[in-house]
């Protein structure tokens, strides 16, 4: 069994695979990644494998230069895109033995494209949750480093999340008088005042923070199904704000900022009003986008979440030094 990967650069083939994968996110649309090319000063090379005419995988990959050495990053580094990396096409009844071999000859044939193609001292990528066998990375010299997030379940409805949640999580939205605040869908113009208030909040401590404006802006303009932003306002005074990333089944809790010295529990009211939309849009999952900071993990897990992996991927041949630097240059 061979697996050919070549560059698809057609958006409507592209977004057709995507929506076949379980394993995918927003992110991965092919209009969402043109749009992360531009702002990062990557050239995107959207891989897909096939084996005869079934698809066997897509695998988005960034090629940077850096004068004379390029690097290759799915997703590019500081525009804080949670995940993206590889996704695998196999039919669930086939046998595990035809799926892995499957697997491994996709990532063998993308990482050749990479390396004849690009040519890059140094890869990372980080996997979405769904991408749950990084070996075939591993066999090909890669380091795999784990990573966790939250997955709040949604298909048992919003008063059964709200029953595991923690105490005061439940004191909050109950006993928060409607009237006391407004929640409301900020679009495009929200999403750049969440952000704005996102940056002064890193600002304030000392952590860099270079998420584009335009990129969010051109995200929602370019893909406006998949980003949208909520409002959290007190006497018409914003007080806090989300932007999430939606796509079939899952809500992805992206840019979140509120002000701790609001007169009601602007946060908790926030997270409440997304998964009661979409629980009643139908959606199965809220991602809280993140487990690995364990300040940010004690308020998340208040939720009752389920913990799931993901995988930071590298492979170098350059010293941790040079690999410092390349980071401190894409600033």
């Amino acid at each position: 069994m061979s697996v050919d990967v070549d560059r698809i650069d057609d958006a409507g083939a592209w977004d057709a695979l995507v929506d076949r994968s379980a394993t995918t996110t927003p992110f991965h649309r092919y209009d969402s990644l043109d749009v992360i090319a531009e702002y990062t000063d990557c050239e995107l090379h959207p891989l897909v494998g096939y084996v005869g005419q079934e698809p066997a995988g897509l695998f988005p990959v960034f090629e940077r230069r850096f004068g004379p050495m390029s690097a290759v990053f799915s997703p590019p580094p500081d525009e804080k895109v949670p995940y993206l990396g590889p996704a695998v096409f196999a039919d669930p009844n086939m046998k595990r033995r035809k799926r892995e071999r499957r697997h491994r000859r996709f990532v063998e044939s993308a990482l050749t494209y990479v390396d004849e193609e690009i040519g890059p001292r140094f890869i990372n990528v980080r996997t979405g949750v769904g991408y749950d066998d990084p070996r075939p990375f591993l066999w090909n010299g890669f380091s795999s480093t784990p990573r966790y997030t939250y997955y709040v379940d949604l298909t048992c409805g919003p008063e059964e999340v709200l029953s595991r949640a923690s105490s005061d999580l439940r004191s909050n939205v109950h006993n928060t008088d409607d009237d006391a605040f407004e929640i409301t869908t900020g679009g495009r113009a929200g999403m750049e005042q969440v952000l704005e208030n996102v940056r002064r909040r890193h600002e304030e401590q000392g952590i860099s923070y270079d998420v584009s404006p335009g990129l969010i802006r051109d995200l929602s303009r370019r893909v406006p199904d998949a980003f949208t932003s909520y409002l959290c306002t007190v006497d018409d005074v914003f007080v806090g704000g989300t932007i999430v990333a939606v796509d079939d089944d899952t809500v992805y809790r992206w840019q979140t900022v509120a002000r701790f010295d609001a007169p009601v529990p602007v946060q908790d009211l926030l997270d409440w009003h997304v998964i009661s939309e979409a629980s009643a849009d139908g959606l199965e999952t809220y991602d809280l986008v993140g487990a690995n900071d364990r300040r940010l993990s004690e308020y998340k897990a208040k939720f009752a979440p389920e913990v799931e992996p993901y995988y930071r991927l590298q492979r170098s041949g350059i010293t941790m030094g040079t690999i410092a630097s390349l980071y401190a240059r894409l600033r």
